[in-house]
């Protein structure tokens, strides 16, 4: 008996192993410790990584969905999502129902679905049990977590820079003279330059923007000779698209091509026009007109027309006559030369009704503009691929959009004023930002 309780105390009393039982409990722990650092950094990684591609997918759908439909668009943004990440390697990360168009509240921080919008688009991204793809774990399924769920989403909006709106805007440079007025809303813009001489006032409200604002060029007197120059100058930089879409709404309005046409269009059936010469009872309201031009000749709208409600497609050079009007009415001129579209003086784009709503005009070639007398813009727009060079009338600028790949070149003497309204059909190229 004696032996079995000597045993018995001895084997009590005995720590041998106890170093290899605690360090039994603290590799357990360490796993523990490791499989959170280890799996959740690498749900942090594939996040981020769904995260890109959702940010990318929302913003490739939206481009797509400018010119085609939500259907379309959505096929092709589903395509683009599996390009970055293939479907071998992550599984069903997205389909077409996840590619969701609507709009988005940026008071309420809201996006509401709608599939006829072109607004806003929603794309959310799963590694998820539900759709098969879990993110897998590793040392944490010792305690029994299997797999993370992963779900992101991204939403992108549409944007108009105020510049694309109403203002100048160079991709090369702005070249302005002097004794100019600005006021409230109106926008300068040059991608690289912009040239001022003295004497001109900025209003408050107005901006003029350019890559490196330090090197805007003044004469000796600098900002003191234009008032509100130095409030109004800032720093920006982005890409002229509406210049690369010049052709695709060329191409829209001579087939009739309802995305593209103006509301005043009755007609989608364009109309062949041969003669060389337009006045005003040339071309009927309601109408989509193709006029097409051999070598250099020219197409010559006679002074004093006024063109009211059609559209109008050429290859040609358009001289306009002196006092020609043009009201509710879009050019689209695909010819290249350096004046593909001049002007004598007089020559009114858009209606001058003060503003209201209608009546604005727009004038878009490939080549350049050169109205070396008076032309006056009433909700007017243009757009070339080359230099736009103008003289104002000074009493005759409310409501002007004119945006050049080139230089734009004005004369003493205007007052540019801002009308946000009447300016309805003016072409403007979406812009894109991520909003959530």
């Amino acid at each position: 008996m004696r032996q079995i309780y000597w045993m018995l105390n001895r084997w009590y009393d005995d720590q041998r192993g106890v170093i290899t039982a605690f360090s039994l409990f603290l590799l357990v722990v360490s796993l523990m410790v490791a499989g959170l650092g280890i799996d959740y950094g690498n749900a942090l990684r594939a996040r981020t990584t769904l995260q890109v591609v959702a940010d990318a997918t929302a913003h490739a759908a939206l481009i797509d969905r400018e010119f085609s439909s939500s259907s379309s668009a959505a096929s092709q943004a589903v395509s683009f999502a599996y390009s970055d990440l293939p479907f071998a390697a992550v599984g069903d990360i997205v389909d077409q129902s996840d590619i969701v168009f609507g709009a988005w509240d940026s008071s309420k921080h809201a996006f509401t679905a709608d599939q006829t919008s072109r607004s806003a688009v929603k794309v959310t991204l799963h590694e998820t049990s539900t759709y098969g793809n879990p993110l897998s774990t590793f040392l944490l399924k010792l305690v029994g977590l299997n797999y993370w769920n992963i779900n992101v989403a991204s939403v992108f909006e549409v944007y108009y820079p105020t510049c694309t709106k109403e203002g100048f805007v160079g991709q090369v440079a702005v070249n302005l003279q002097s004794n100019n007025t600005y006021l409230n809303g109106f926008c300068i813009h040059s991608n690289d330059q912009i040239s001022l001489n003295s004497n001109n006032y900025f209003q408050a409200g107005t901006s003029v923007t350019m890559p490196a604002p330090s090197t805007i060029q003044l004469p000796t007197s600098g900002f003191t000779s234009s008032p509100g120059l130095s409030d109004a100058l800032q720093k920006d930089s982005w890409d002229i698209r509406i210049l690369n879409q010049i052709d695709t709404i060329a191409s829209g309005l001579s087939a009739g091509d309802a995305r593209f046409l103006p509301s005043y269009i009755t007609n989608t059936v364009p109309i062949t026009y041969s003669a060389g010469k337009i006045d005003s009872s040339s071309l009927a309201p309601g109408n989509i007109y193709v006029a097409t031009c051999s070598g250099n000749s020219p197409l010559n709208i006679s002074a004093g027309t006024i063109l009211s409600k059609v559209v109008l497609v050429t290859n040609c050079n358009v001289n306009f006559g002196s006092n020609v009007q043009l009201h509710d009415v879009s050019i689209a001129d695909t010819n290249t030369s350096s004046k593909a579209i001049t002007g004598a003086s007089g020559l009114q784009v858009g209606m001058n009704d003060n503003c209201a709503p209608g009546g604005g005009a727009q004038i878009l070639t490939d080549g350049g503009m050169n109205f070396p007398s008076a032309v006056s813009l009433f909700g007017g727009q243009l757009i070339a691929k080359s230099d736009v060079s103008f003289s104002a009338n000074g009493n005759g600028v409310q409501g002007a959009s004119v945006i050049s790949g080139g230089t734009v070149s004005g004369t003493s003497g205007m007052t540019m004023a801002y009308c946000g309204t009447g300016m309805e059909e003016n072409y403007q190229a979406e812009y894109f930002r991520l909003v959530q």
